[in-house]
């Protein structure tokens, strides 16, 4: 991962960001025009590309005062288990305690037992389960959330 680099993410990534979107979260992904649209809700939206001469993943964040929200997480498929999510998280974490938030929170798909590793690693807890929020089949999301920035 030697040239490998968090940028802010530029339209002309649009295409590969929403080929992973598609591959990772099939059922679920957003739409190229949604991607859009958080683009242009900058500076509240914040959204980063992991770059190494090609887009291997993606994280946005929502600034929003003393609580900062993930919009999403995404690393190529093929690219997984190379530590590229623990990158973007940081990344997403740095970027809230620079906004002044004091909490981050998430949702995740209850079955997605790897990003749910993740996050535990990295100090986030559940705080609410929203059952069978995910459809087709009933999966449910949980509400995560990690304190970050104060007087940590």
């Amino acid at each position: 991962m030697t040239g490998t680099q968090t940028r802010p993410m530029r339209w002309q990534d649009l295409p590969a960001v929403h080929r992973i979107e598609a591959d990772s979260f099939e059922q679920d992904a957003w739409s190229l025009g949604s991607f859009w649209g958080e683009l242009a809700a900058r500076p509240r939206r914040d959204y980063v590309v992991l770059d190494d001469e090609s887009v291997l993943g993606y994280a946005g964040l929502d600034l929003a005062g003393e609580t900062a929200d993930v919009m999403t997480i995404a690393v190529d498929p093929q690219l997984r288990g190379q530590g590229h999510g623990v990158i973007l998280l940081e990344w997403l974490l740095h970027r809230a305690v620079l906004a002044g938030a004091r909490q981050v929170m998430l949702e995740v798909r209850a079955d997605n037992e790897a990003a749910i590793g993740l996050y535990a690693r990295y100090g986030f807890a559940e705080v609410h389960r929203r059952r069978g929020y995910y459809q087709p089949g009933g999966v449910d999301a949980l509400i995560m959330r990690k304190e970050v920035g104060g007087d940590d």
